[in-house]
């Protein structure tokens, strides 16, 4: 047998292939990718597993379906639902019956086939169109959820509305794919937008604290909390963290701060250096795992000094108490 039996279809694809179909194809990579993460995340806890092995499960069979598959059209993903039922009958019989349920699905499913071919097909003819056409209409009634749909306009915050309104218009005029880009752009703005809301600077005050827990801060200190998550939209508002003429100590506290991008860490990096200039000390509190690593890989630690990062404001106010 010729070797080209067994060679990839994505070869000869390769052969022909342009720049054009190659723009086309990325930006449809990326629609059936967003659509796939979700799904893939979905499919794992509804089989029992961690959301990560999902992602996992979805990156590793793309590639192999892409590499080896028929046709470099083909989009796999509709039978992923299967793997719940997949998963079920692994956990319950062991692989041996899953290898005996595959070929059992196998051999009913072809016999039904024939019988639809044999039996059934010489009275499909007699069909009235009238019949399918309300059948599909019947179909596409229950597909809609509309129910579902008001009940969403009714109860659901109104940039949700507006994006689920602009992104059903967009498929019925235009299609999906337009849709879902659309989409997609306004969730992450207004994600964007409800993060910056939640995210706050401001000055440490007593009553924030339990009475088990008052600390006296001394007269050169000064103690700024953080909540939220600080990324490129909460940037300004680090600027907004001052130092007064008699501060020798600014204790940052990140107790509630759960991410940290670089844009937001260059504005930390030129608050230090800002304070460095004016010889105040700056010493962070409770710094959470993921800021911490960032700061760690951007060198920002070292150049603070691991010295200055506490576990606790009580730790990093008895430090900056010496100073």
């Amino acid at each position: 047998m010729h070797k080209k039996v067994f060679a990839p279809a994505l070869f000869d694809c390769l052969k022909s292939y342009s720049g054009k179909q190659f723009a086309k194809d990325a930006v449809s990579g990326v629609i059936v990718a967003i659509i796939a993460l979700p799904l893939s995340i979905a499919l794992a806890l509804a089989s029992g597993v961690g959301p990560e092995q999902g992602i996992y499960t979805a990156i590793i069979a793309g590639f192999l379906i892409s590499f080896f598959g028929g046709s470099r059209v083909q989009i796999a993903g509709p039978t992923a639902a299967f793997a719940t039922i997949v998963a079920g009958i692994v956990a319950e019989h062991g692989m041996g019956g899953l290898a005996l349920a595959t070929v059992m699905a196998g051999i009913i499913h072809a016999a039904v086939l024939v019988l639809v071919l044999v039996v059934l097909m010489p009275y499909a003819a007699l069909i009235p169109m009238p019949c399918i056409a309300a059948i599909l209409f019947s179909v596409a009634y229950n597909m809609c959820q509309w129910r579902p749909f008001v009940r969403l306009c009714k109860c659901a915050p109104k940039s949700d509305i507006l994006v689920l309104l602009l992104t059903f218009l967009l498929t019925v005029i235009f299609d999906l794919v337009v849709a879902i880009e659309v989409g997609m752009l306004l969730a992450a703005l207004l994600f964007m937008k409800r993060m910056s809301d939640e995210t706050e600077v401001r000055g440490w005050k007593y009553k924030d604290m339990p009475e088990d827990q008052l600390t006296e801060v001394p007269l050169h200190v000064r103690v700024y909390e953080i909540r939220g998550p600080l990324f490129f939209g909460m940037a300004d508002q680090i600027g907004e963290i001052t130092v007064k003429e008699f501060t020798r100590c600014l204790v940052i506290r990140m107790h509630m701060v759960n991410a940290l991008d670089v844009t937001a860490l260059n504005a930390l990096e030129a608050l230090y250096d800002e304070c460095a200039k004016k010889g105040v000390r700056v010493i962070f509190s409770h710094v959470n795992e993921q800021p911490l690593h960032v700061m760690e890989h951007a060198g920002f630690v070292d150049k603070v000094g691991r010295e200055n990062f506490c576990d606790h404001i009580q730790q990093a106010i008895a430090l900056a108490s010496q100073q």
